[in-house]
């Protein structure tokens, strides 16, 4: 079992920042790429961010490159997500998923909402 924890969203105006973390703890040999998905009013889950076991390969939504950053710290367990350059079609739920390298379940965190004010 993995558990996912995530944390630091809010509400920012358009053009601002913020960071959003997520904390994996458990079973933590059985994960490896890392991931944020999002789920906007209306809107279908999508994917935002992917990050490699090693932090050495990145992949980004085109609606998000240039201005979001993916990043892992594996000493402390933890993927963050950087959010510049806001915009309010950023507004959304983010959530943290992984994926038991073994099984190939899911795990997902419960989401971090953010509202982003034109």
């Amino acid at each position: 079992q993995v558990q996912l924890v995530e944390s630091g969203g809010g509400a920012a105006q358009a053009g601002g920042s913020l960071r959003l973390s997520c904390a994996a703890s458990g079973s933590l040999f059985r994960i490896n790429t890392m991931a944020w998905y999002r789920q906007g009013p209306g809107k279908q889950r999508e994917l935002v961010a992917s990050i490699s076991g090693g932090g050495g390969s990145t992949n980004y939504a085109d609606s998000v490159k240039g201005r979001f950053t993916i990043s892992r710290d594996n000493a402390k367990n933890t993927v963050y997500l950087q959010m510049n350059s806001l915009k309010p079609e950023d507004t959304a739920v983010y959530y943290c998923k992984t994926q038991d390298t073994f099984t190939r379940l899911d795990y997902w965190g419960k989401g971090a909402l953010v509202t982003v004010s034109s």
